[in-house]
């Protein structure tokens, strides 16, 4: 029997204001059915930040998990790209 892969995906975080939790966002186009128009569709996932790495803006990639919570089923595998921080000057 052989094991299932667990799915990975890439998203943006949108919050990271929970302790050891982020939330990413993740965007997609779907094609209406009658119409044929493409539209934007987002999905927001809880997910698992053990070191409290990730922060608002960051791109990050996720993976599938065990469930951590009710809601938390995913957990960070990587930040693949950190946003740049701008000291403001008030």
């Amino acid at each position: 029997m052989e094991k299932k892969t667990r799915s990975t995906l890439n998203g943006i975080v949108i919050k990271n204001n929970s302790a050891k939790t982020i939330t990413v966002s993740l965007s997609r186009m779907v094609k209406h059915p009658r119409y044929g128009k493409y539209l934007h569709r987002t999905t927001t996932y809880k997910v698992h930040d053990e070191k409290n790495q990730a922060k608002v803006g960051d791109e990050v990639e996720i993976m599938e998990s065990r469930p951590f919570s009710k809601t938390k089923r995913w957990s960070l595998i990587k930040v693949t790209k950190k946003v740049e921080t701008v000291e403001s000057a008030t």
